[in-house]
């Protein structure tokens, strides 16, 4: 593996995960409070979302292992539930839904949920780290993983903190645009994950890769 494995792992996790997208959504469940308790819910939030992403990084496979799925079966199942959640982008089903989980929050405090689980560590990017981690080939490889990892987060923490500024600018027309782009970027790269699965299977051959 080279760079490419690293820049299309961030690709997909800033994909799945979605910045721009949790972005209002963010802004609307800190309505009305202050700047410093954004800035609270904002870092409380992602330190819970590396946590849980953290966990499973290690965990996930030997969890998969235990129950009898094997790798190259998760990759298919993760590549179609991404795949899924690219569909949702295009057409602003998860939009919708998260909006819906928004006016439904009345705790003071969601930096936990729904911020942090599942907005941020939801069922793809959970997928997505294990698949990452499993194509990793040494510790390197999966510190790598990791690092890629942080730095999304760390992005998503920066757009919460400038989530004022990036509502003006943006704006309802060039949230959506942004939006639709990365569902069809994820839509390509959840293709792949698939593809890498049938081929682990033996049903797809490299050549087709």
């Amino acid at each position: 593996m080279d760079a490419t494995f690293y820049i299309t792992a961030f690709a997909t996790l800033f994909v799945v995960i979605d910045p721009i997208g949790l972005t209002p959504i963010f802004i609307a469940l800190t309505s009305g409070a202050d700047a410093a308790h954004r800035r609270a819910v904002a870092l409380r939030a992602c330190l819970v979302a590396a946590g849980i992403l953290a966990l499973f990084a290690f965990l996930g496979e030997a969890v998969l292992g235990f129950i009898g799925i094997s790798m190259p079966a998760f990759r298919i199942a993760g590549g179609i539930l991404l795949f899924l959640t690219a569909l949702d982008m295009l057409f602003e089903r998860r939009t919708k839904r998260r909006k819906g989980a928004a006016d439904e929050e009345e705790h003071p405090d969601p930096s936990v949920f729904p911020i942090a689980i599942p907005l941020i560590a939801g069922p793809g990017a959970i997928a997505t780290i294990i698949l990452l981690m499993g194509r990793s080939q040494d510790a390197a490889q999966m510190a790598g993983v990791l690092g890629v990892a942080a730095s999304v987060l760390v992005i998503v923490l920066l757009f919460f903190l400038m989530a004022g500024v990036i509502e003006r600018a943006l704006g309802k027309t060039g949230i959506t645009v942004v939006t639709r782009l990365l569902g069809m970027l994820l839509a390509a790269l959840s293709v792949q994950f698939v593809l890498d699965g049938l081929r682990d299977f033996g049903i797809a051959t490299a050549a087709t890769l």
